[in-house]
C-alpha cells in the first residue's frame, strides 16, 4: 500500500494544474471559482481579486475581461451614443421610418413599433454580452438578475437620442403626437444603442472603482 503512495500524490499533483502555469491558468481557477461560490460578498471578493490579476505582468486578460462597471464606462458610453446619433439627426429619413413604424397595426397596436424596441432590446445584449469582442461578466446584477451594463447602454442610448433629437429641433416638425415623437426617437435609439455598447466595451475594462463599490463606500 506504502509503494503506491507517492505515484497517487504525483497524481493527485497534476490534476492541481500544468507544470509551468501563467497568469491565464490562475485566472481560468479563479474564474472556476467564482462559479461556485454563493455568497454575494464572498462573489465579491473574487471577482475583485480577479481583476486584481488581471492588472499583473504578463496577463493578457485585461484587454479581453471585463468585470467592473464604472463611471468611465458610462462616460464612453455616452460618447460613442452621440457619434452615432449625429448624422441621423440631419435625415428626414427617419421621419418616414417612425410613419411606417405606426402605420402598420393590429388591433390598433403598432406592432412595427414594438417590434424596433424588441430588435434594440437583443442587439444590444447580443453586442455586449455574446459578440466575441470582449468577455463581459455581469457582476453585481440589478435586483440579482438585471446587468447593470446593459440597463446602462440602454438608458445612456435612449436619452442621447431623445435629447438632441429634442435640442434639434427634430421632435417639434410637424408637431408630432406623443408617440408620434417616441417612434422618431426610437429609430435613431437604434443607432445609438450600437454607438453605446462599442463605446462602453471596446476600449477594454475601464480604470477606477466600479459603481456599486461606491455606493458601498457612502454606506
Amino acid at each position: 500500500m506504502s509503494a503506491d503512495r507517492p505515484d497517487e500524490e504525483e497524481d493527485t499533483l497534476e490534476d492541481h494544474g500544468p507544470e509551468d502555469p501563467d497568469v491565464g491558468d490562475l485566472l481560468r481557477k479563479l474564474d472556476a471559482l467564482e462559479e461556485t461560490v454563493d455568497d454575494p460578498h464572498e462573489r465579491r471578493k473574487v471577482q475583485q481579486t480577479i481583476s486584481l490579476v488581471e492588472r499583473m505582468p504578463g496577463s493578457t486578460a485585461f484587454s479581453e475581461h471585463i468585470y467592473k462597471y464604472t463611471s468611465r464606462d458610462m462616460a464612453e458610453a455616452l460618447v460613442g451614443g452621440v457619434i452615432f446619433a449625429l448624422p441621423f439627426l440631419v435625415e428626414d429619413g427617419v421621419f418616414l421610418i417612425a410613419e411606417w413604424f405606426l402605420a402598420v397595426r393590429i388591433a390598433a397596436v403598432p406592432v412595427l413599433l414594438l417590434a424596433n424596441v424588441f430588435f434594440v432590446l437583443v442587439l444590444s445584449a447580443g453586442l455586449i454580452y455574446y459578440a466575441d469582442i470582449r468577455e463581459v461578466r455581469v457582476t453585481n446584477p440589478i435586483l440579482g438578475v438585471i446587468p447593470r451594463r446593459y440597463v446602462g447602454v440602454l438608458a445612456l442610448s435612449f436619452a442621447v437620442a431623445g435629447v438632441l433629437m429634442a435640442m434639434w429641433g427634430r421632435l417639434a416638425i410637424d408637431d408630432p403626437t406623443p408617440l408620434e415623437a417616441f417612434a422618431r426617437v426610437t429609430v435613431v435609439w437604434t443607432a445609438t444603442v450600437l454607438g453605446s455598447a462599442l463605446g462602453d466595451i471596446l476600449p477594454g475594462e475601464s480604470k477606477g472603482e466600479d459603481i456599486s463599490e461606491m455606493f458601498d463606500d457612502d454606506d
